[in-house]
């Protein structure tokens, strides 16, 4: 069975049509890649030391570009409960992933740390 054809005149419609398909796609593309790149961050392990007033914990920060960054960290209690929470500046790098290690003081003991957010100074 043959498929049928468009109405005289109606082609052009079909090739503007195919076209602003392709371009779409095309962009939903682009957007997709541009929206992996950029600042992350991710945590990677804490340490409650024996005094429970504080704990340090560890956290990458994946694409800074050579630029100062600004993190806020946050402690939690067993409850999940805030009991500690600080922002830290980190110095610029050009790595791909830095590694970095900060102490967060806290009002009663904390079991998890972890970042809430950074951001470019």
């Amino acid at each position: 069975m043959a498929l049928p054809r468009p109405a005289p005149g109606q082609g052009r419609w079909w090739f503007v049509g195919i076209v602003a398909g392709l371009l779409a796609c095309g962009a939903a593309v682009w957007f997709g890649i541009s929206a992996t790149r950029g600042l992350s961050w991710s945590d990677a392990g804490f340490d409650n030391p024996v005094p429970n007033n504080r704990i340090t914990m560890r956290f990458d920060v994946v694409n800074q570009d050579g630029r100062p960054v600004r993190c806020t960290l946050k402690a939690m209690d067993i409850r999940h409960a805030q009991v500690g929470i600080t922002t830290v500046d980190l110095p610029a790098s050009s790595y791909q992933s830095t590694r970095y290690q900060r102490t967060i003081p806290t009002v009663a003991q904390a079991v998890t740390g972890t970042v809430v957010n950074c951001e470019y100074k």
